[in-house]
């Protein structure tokens, strides 16, 4: 492998617009259609709609092997760790984790994987473990958005490159990491406040079902749907928030709460598929009619598509999981010395009473 020592450098706008391109047409290449997906029975979890990519995120800069300060080398010779956060339980890390897998394979590609099981010690000892076991390049999925030190500098010592996904690391991109590929969740919560307005008819007392703290993914969701609410609904009013830690037990125990100390809520926006379908399960112990209560999520899991159908969930705005194809293409473009943005952003879809029953397919 050949080792570069150039200092950090910018390329200019035209280069990263040019990437942008060669890295949506490969993420296209690399997607199956709806129908081969629907047969692919090896890999369920990863079947349905790949990711649309819209890159580079508007003020984002690119990144080089160069200026990070890493090498070159060749993917398929390498090793890859891929570090997820959560307990697979959760259907949005099952298909994000094949997704990985699955493009791993495709490939032809070492991939050494370790989930933290929702513990962020663990996860930072995870990806340590796997530096220590040969590890050329990283894909994190991170738990929490600070406390990365640990990992960023054992990464640097060993100039492993680290693309995160989903989640953002606070830290300094083309010098802690290389690239972040997510979508953009502040649009995530206004796309969901579109809904509840139009589901409520922008007026009535909302409660929102808060995920996890410490992650960029919570903050920005609930910022974009409190901002869309004050501007275009005046007179729905956020009465209630508290978390339910992105977890379908912890969502039905909020909301039991939630129907007790606000018996004339009218909507409830949760941050998450789980914490909605935790929402349904509430509503139903509690003797209320599909529809009573509008419920509006992110994430866009079958069961979530389903509770449209149903009539329990009003929309449910897409958050796609399926990082494999684009995370490796992102790597293996960086590697090659060809520079990547420092901000990937993922173009999702949305469920309503529309479409629900004819696009339950694309659904992980």
């Amino acid at each position: 492998m050949q080792r570069t020592t150039h200092r950090p450098r910018l390329l200019a706008r035209p280069g990263l617009v040019a990437l942008a391109a060669a890295v949506a047409l490969t993420a296209s290449a690399c997607a199956k259609s709806e129908d081969d997906a629907s047969k692919d029975t090896k890999s369920p979890a990863a079947a349905g709609a790949e990711q649309k990519v819209v890159t580079p995120k508007p003020g984002s800069k690119s990144c080089t092997v160069d200026a990070y300060g890493g090498e070159k080398l060749d993917l398929k010779g390498a090793t890859v760790g891929f570090s997820q956060s959560e307990k697979e339980a959760n259907p949005f890390r099952i298909a994000e984790t094949q997704s990985i897998k699955d493009e791993a394979k495709k490939r032809g590609v070492k991939l050494l994987t370790a989930n933290a099981q929702s513990q962020f010690s663990k996860q930072i000892s995870d990806v340590q473990d796997l530096l220590a076991k040969g590890a050329d390049l990283l894909v994190i999925a991170p738990l929490n958005s600070d406390g990365w030190d640990p990992v960023l500098q054992a990464a640097a010592a060993k100039k492993v490159p680290i693309v995160t996904i989903d989640r953002k690391i606070n830290a300094t991109a083309c010098k802690d990491y290389v690239s972040f590929i997510a979508s953009d969740f502040v649009e995530q919560g206004r796309r969901a406040a579109d809904q509840m307005i139009e589901a409520t008819g922008g007026k009535g007392e909302v409660a929102i079902l808060l995920g996890a703290a410490g992650n960029n993914v919570t903050t920005e969701r609930t910022k974009g749907f409190k901002e869309r609410v004050a501007e275009k609904a005046p007179d729905l009013k956020v009465v209630f928030e508290q978390t339910g830690d992105f977890a379908r037990e912890k969502g039905q125990q909020v909301t039991e709460q939630l129907i007790q100390s606000k018996p004339g809520i009218k909507g409830i926006y949760a941050e998450n598929d789980e914490m909605g379908l935790g929402a349904v399960a509430a509503l139903k112990g509690a003797g209320k009619k599909a529809g009573d209560i509008k419920i509006v999520t992110v994430d866009g899991t079958r069961n979530a598509v389903q509770g449209i159908v149903d009539g329990w969930i009003s929309g449910v705005i897409e958050s796609n999981p399926r990082f494999g194809p684009l995370a490796f293409q992102t790597l293996d473009t960086f590697t090659k010395g060809e520079a990547v943005p420092q901000d990937i952003i993922i173009q999702d879809g949305a469920y309503s009473t529309d479409n629900a029953k004819s696009e339950i397919g694309k659904a992980y």
